[in-house]
């Protein structure tokens, strides 16, 4: 069996399949010809780590990925990456486009035999020619099974411009931010980044089939993260770790249906493995998400675990999220906004204009997401919820110490020559870096 994993960046769950007006049609049609995951959470939202999550089938800290690859972090052992497992039991491997789960100097370590690179300084329409390559690695012919990884850039900033084909009178923007011309004229943009990446992904689905390979091969799709909006991309709220996921393959009995089941990230090593009919090695942390396929189980998951170290910044956050209550805690002694964790852009424009940098959190957060879907409504001090909090944050620390969660033993060290901004950096981009 063959298997494609297509990725964009920063998307979340904003596309049409999800019920948001924003045209994918591509999207869309491979969503009524596989199965959509409406509960599908990251372990990080953001870029490196959850990429080195779903890759590794390992919560960010146990694969030793706490920040950003071109920042300077790194996976432990590069060989438990999936593309090198895949090659050692017998896989032919191919990388087209982007990946962030290793510097530049060290993508020949993730096990590719194969890896494409557009040479356009354009990353948003260098996707076309991802595109363009990964449809030539699927009209050639194989001798073995193959993994292909096509990464998009988009939908990651800077955004093109949204020209005609998107206007701020006529589109809505996240409900987590103000319904206001700047806000809404970002969201022209996300839409205009959107457009080339479901271009891009229909392009590569119409090859799979016109080579007749859809027969034999396992397709997922999926994003790293939230969009790269306030409150969302690194933040542990669902706009942040929330994410499109949808998946087909051969004998699927799900086609055309949507799961509402709640699966992470890691989930899917475990699911490749089972399918592709290969020994899960001991070192994954998910699990495998045939049994819902099969209608053998309804859930395979009580809850899901996500987190953020470092992003920009330092800032230790994690959560652990069940189908209806989430709990997430700060261990910094700090309830301010870190402003560098956020992509800039018109939107956290808007907000540092009107007193961004006043706005706080609380230390530790628990939401009945039955009732507050939003996640405005701090519950932590309600009697009635007392027995919730308490087995939300047991199921926290527990799975800390199971997967040797360095936060701990306290505040986590700056890797030697790795780069984190100043905790009152403004972007992400004032490479004022914090000297170890």
């Amino acid at each position: 069996m063959n298997i494609i994993y297509i990725h964009t960046h920063d998307s979340g769950r904003y596309i049409s399949p999800y019920g948001h007006a924003l045209p994918s049609p591509g999207l869309m049609r491979f969503a009524e010809e596989g199965t959509l995951f409406r509960q599908a959470y990251n372990c990080g939202p953001t870029c490196s780590p959850s990429r080195a999550a779903l890759l590794t089938g390992m919560v960010p800290h146990s694969a030793g990925m706490l920040g950003l690859a071109h920042r300077g972090f790194e996976l432990n052992d590069y060989s438990r990456h999936l593309a090198a497992f895949l090659k050692k039991n017998g896989y032919a491997t191919a990388l087209c486009g982007i990946q962030h789960e290793a510097p530049k100097e060290k993508v020949h370590e993730l096990g590719y035999d194969f890896i494409y690179k557009s040479a356009n300084p354009d990353a948003r329409l260098a996707d076309y020619d991802t595109a363009e390559q990964a449809c030539a690695w699927l009209k050639q012919k194989h001798d073995k099974p193959f993994f292909l990884s096509v990464g998009f850039f988009n939908t990651h900033r800077p955004f093109p411009e949204p020209g005609h084909d998107f206007s701020p009178d006529r589109i809505l923007p996240p409900g987590c931010l103000p319904d206001t011309e700047s806000v809404r004229r970002d969201m022209c943009g996300y839409a205009a980044s959107l457009k080339i990446a479901d271009e891009c992904t229909g392009r590569v689905l119409d090859s799979l089939q016109k080579n007749g390979l859809r027969g034999s091969t396992l397709v997922f799709f999926t994003t790293d993260h939230g969009m790269a909006f306030p409150y969302m991309k690194c933040s542990l709220f669902d706009g942040g770790i929330g994410v499109s996921l949808i998946m087909d393959f051969p004998g699927n009995s799900c086609r055309g249906k949507v799961l509402d089941s709640l699966v992470s990230h890691i989930d899917i090593f475990p699911t490749i493995c089972d399918l592709a009919g290969i020994k899960r090695p001991d070192y994954l942390q998910g699990v495998s998400l045939l049994p819902l396929f099969s209608n053998e189980k309804k859930e395979v998951r009580s809850e899901i675990f996500s987190e953020v170290t470092f992003h920009a910044a330092y800032e230790p956050i994690r959560a652990v999220r069940t189908s209806r209550y989430k709990y997430i805690r700060y261990f910094e002694d700090y309830n301010g906004i870190v402003p560098a964790n956020i992509d800039s852009g018109y939107s956290k424009t808007f907000l540092l204009e009107n007193g961004l940098l006043q706005q706080g959190h609380d230390q530790e957060l628990l939401f009945d997401l039955y009732f507050d879907p939003a996640e405005k409504n701090n519950l932590l001090y309600h009697e009635k919820y007392r027995n919730i909090l308490g087995d939300l944050s047991d199921r926290m620390e527990n799975w800390m110490r199971a997967t040797g969660d360095p936060l701990l033993d306290g505040k986590i060290k700056i890797p030697a020559g790795a780069k984190v901004n100043r905790r009152d950096s403004i972007h992400p981009q004032d490479n004022d870096f914090i000297k170890e």
